[in-house]
């Protein structure tokens, strides 16, 4: 249930160049349903800035009330939400939109997980979920340089982890894809998050029929009543279909969107 709520700030610390990990505490941990859900935040108490920020869910622990946001300050709301220190309390909407269905792969089978800046937080969730069930974990993880990396050893305890800086200060020089073709790596499917020339390059040579993706983008609302973040489906020739990434998404199967 979508619900607005009031949270307390349990830390908050940056954990690369610019990047920023807040644990948050309330009810909300307990009513998310799967990886890949966001909170919609409001970042200041006053008027301005006036729309909330759309932050992904990296990791919650109902057990303890608590769930992890992670962002980049580069605006005026997430750097006033970078100046957060322990015990402030902190607006939150939320669980807002559809997670990662894995229900489709099996033990024993390999997933393969692809981030990109700030679209891996949301992965890290999924990776354990995947794990715990008993799914071959492989993920690869593509920063501009070895400031901006982070969530390496996180990943690395989940199953094999690899690393892509485009140059080439941390892990390997180039994409994310140049390490799925150098390494050789198979899957029985595939599932990211980042930016969209990564999405796209992924969804036109690598997508299977398994695993899903997950769209950042703008919004207003963050519950579907704006129209302010939708994309078209690509069965539609006339344009007249779409989706609403907040509560359609943020994930969707392979092939269901125009990246654009």
């Amino acid at each position: 249930m979508i619900q607005k709520e009031w949270m307390s700030v349990v830390s908050i610390d940056e954990i690369a160049a610019s990047i920023f990990e807040v644990v948050l505490e309330g009810d909300m941990p307990e009513r998310i349903q799967a990886p890949g859900q966001f909170v919609h935040v409001k970042t200041s108490p006053h008027v301005a800035p006036l729309l909330r920020r759309p932050v992904s869910i990296s990791e919650h622990w109902p057990e303890q009330r608590r769930m992890a946001l992670v962002f980049r300050a580069e605006g005026e709301g997430t750097s006033r939400m970078a100046a957060w220190r322990a015990g402030d309390e902190v607006d939150v909407l939320g669980p807002l939109g559809n997670g990662f269905d894995t229900s489709d792969v099996d033990e024993g089978e390999k997933a393969l997980i692809v981030g990109g800046g700030v679209g891996v937080p949301p992965l890290l969730g999924l990776a354990k979920q995947l794990a715990g069930h008993g799914v071959r974990v492989q993920t690869v993880l593509g920063f501009a340089d070895e400031p901006s990396a982070f969530f390496q050893e996180r990943f690395s305890a989940l199953g094999d982890c690899f690393v892509s800086t485009i140059d080439g200060s941390i892990g390997e020089t180039g994409f994310v894809t140049d390490v799925i073709d150098r390494r050789g790596l198979s899957y029985d499917a595939i599932y990211a998050c980042g930016p969209l020339p990564m999405l796209r390059a992924l969804d036109s040579s690598y997508a299977t029929a398994k695993g899903k993706l997950s769209l950042e983008e703008r919004m207003g609302c963050g519950i579907g009543a704006c129209f302010a973040c939708v994309c078209h489906t690509a069965d539609d020739p006339d344009g007249t279909s779409y989706r609403k990434v907040c509560s359609d998404g943020p994930v969707f199967p392979w092939g269901e969107v125009v990246l654009s």
